[in-house]
């Protein structure tokens, strides 16, 4: 773990992990055609899929096909995961600069923290293969509390690590970050490479937009709480 000497203000950085910190949509898109085809469940286009990213797969099972049953949705997310964790080969490389990004931050002093819609299982082996699991201070899962756009897995962090909501941002490349940080009053600082477009970013409550993760600590730094 990097050691931290910062007593600042804003304390506590939480990053999405999907679209945000690793270039995974690519993979998500394709295990899910691949799952819903499996199952020969009704296709969805593209956009449906990518609309959906940044939710836990439960929650976004029964988006894509409101009042499914339960087996319908067991089948579906056991198809996914096995499809992303086990078969699909597609590659989710780090976006550029995430690591060194990290390190910047964790030198300055900033707590950091993950907040996803992944399955436990599949961040515990992201964070394996991406060398990033040192870097965090916590981590929390949709499989651990509701699914994103509610507060749980952010009200949960910031209990776990005693930071003050106005202490903190919100990092996530999707509408469901960002208002699940408006839900708590938290910062919130959409990234646009990843599942959702500005204009969406925006509207769901964006602080500040960014096209590269380099520009969050020169962000941080300069503005303490961005504007």
């Amino acid at each position: 773990m990097i050691p931290r000497t910062r007593s600042d203000a804003l304390a506590l950085v939480v990053f999405d992990w999907d679209g945000t910190l690793i270039d995974s949509i690519a993979r998500i898109v394709r295990c899910l055609h691949l799952a819903i085809e499996g199952i020969g469940a009704e296709p969805r286009t593209d956009a449906q899929l990518r609309d959906i990213i940044g939710l836990g797969v439960q929650q976004a099972t029964e988006d894509l096909y409101p009042g499914a049953d339960d087996a319908f949705m067991r089948d579906l997310t056991r198809a996914y995961r096995e499809h992303y964790l086990e078969r699909d080969t597609t590659p989710t490389p780090l976006y550029p600069d995430a690591e060194a990004t990290l390190r910047i931050l964790a030198e300055r002093g900033f707590l950091l923290a993950v907040a996803t819609g992944k399955s436990r299982r599949g961040l515990d082996e992201a964070l394996e293969v991406s060398g990033l699991a040192g870097y965090f201070d916590a981590t929390v899962t949709a499989d651990e509390h509701p699914s994103k756009p509610h507060p749980g897995m952010l009200a949960h962090l910031l209990d776990r690590l005693g930071v003050e909501r106005r202490d903190a941002v919100m990092i996530g490349d999707s509408a469901y970050d960002l208002l699940m940080a408006r839900s708590l009053r938290v910062l919130g600082v959409g990234i646009t490479h990843g599942a959702h477009d500005r204009y969406r970013l925006r509207r769901s409550g964006a602080a500040a937009l960014i096209d590269e993760l380099s520009e969050i600590p020169p962000l941080l730094e300069s503005k303490q709480r961005p504007a």
